[in-house]
């Protein structure tokens, strides 16, 4: 349980930043999924079924100005920053581990 915190700024404006706060970090990595499936539902109303693959996802998120988060490490009680880069590798392997635990 790693108490989490998404930083999120899509645009250069200042006033397009937002964070989320997760109970944990892959509570935090799901979500950024969900972001990116939403806005694949804004883009595409009306198809029933959304479906993209890994290299989309990254590309959506490398869109941002800035993704990045603050993991809690209790060992320190200290918040951890990780970047874009980190997330994307963190997302990965969340997605690679539910792939395997389905088959």
């Amino acid at each position: 349980m790693s108490h989490t915190i998404l930083l999120i700024q899509p645009q250069l404006p200042p006033e397009t930043r937002t964070y989320s706060v997760y109970e944990t970090l892959d509570d935090c990595l799901i979500n950024v999924c969900e972001i990116y499936e939403e806005h694949l539902k804004r883009r595409s109303p009306n198809t029933p079924t959304i479906t993209y693959d890994i290299n989309q996802l990254f590309e959506f998120v490398d869109q941002f100005i800035d993704m990045s988060c603050f993991v809690f490490q209790e060992s320190t009680n200290s918040y951890v920053y990780h970047n874009k880069e980190w997330i994307k590798d963190r997302v990965y392997a969340l997605l690679r581990q539910a792939a395997v635990s389905v088959n």
